[in-house]
């Protein structure tokens, strides 16, 4: 069995809409655009979460190619999804905040097989940590220091 492995994040708020994020080395600039009141310096939250699904479906894709024995020369992923900002925004309750589906297209460049591949990608979006913490509830605790 494997030890859990911790990460961490360290967020500073710059302005209202700019939040500069540090982890592992890295500086990561969120921010809004400008229809939403923000400088556009970074991408917004819900971009990095469909970045940050991208880049794991594409880790989680590459590992299982490997392990069914087919070569997977790259992939191509779009991701979209669909949210209202009223209740973000505070002018309504009548629908959650976050997205209401996320439709991710991965088209892979490999010469496996159409069963081969229905079998991996059933695969990928199983193991995928960052789908998981979409798909199923994640308890998420706001601590005030």
């Amino acid at each position: 069995m494997m030890t859990d492995l911790k990460f961490k994040v360290i967020a500073k708020s710059e302005n209202r809409t700019k939040t500069i994020v540090q982890t592992n080395g890295f500086t990561m600039t969120i921010d809004e655009p400008k229809n939403l009141g923000g400088t556009n310096e970074g991408a917004n939250p819900v971009e990095y979460l469909l970045g940050a699904l991208s880049g794991c479906l594409n880790v989680v894709s590459h590992i299982v190619a490997k392990e069914l024995g087919f070569e997977l020369n790259g992939l191509e992923i779009e991701l979209e999804g669909n949210l209202n900002p009223a209740k973000f925004m505070g002018k309504s309750d009548n629908e959650r905040s976050g997205f209401k589906e996320i439709t991710v297209n991965i088209k892979p460049d490999s010469n496996a097989d159409k069963a081969t591949l229905e079998k991996w990608i059933e695969i990928v979006e199983s193991r995928c940590p960052v789908s998981d913490n979409i798909a199923n509830y994640t308890p998420v605790k706001l601590v005030l220091v």
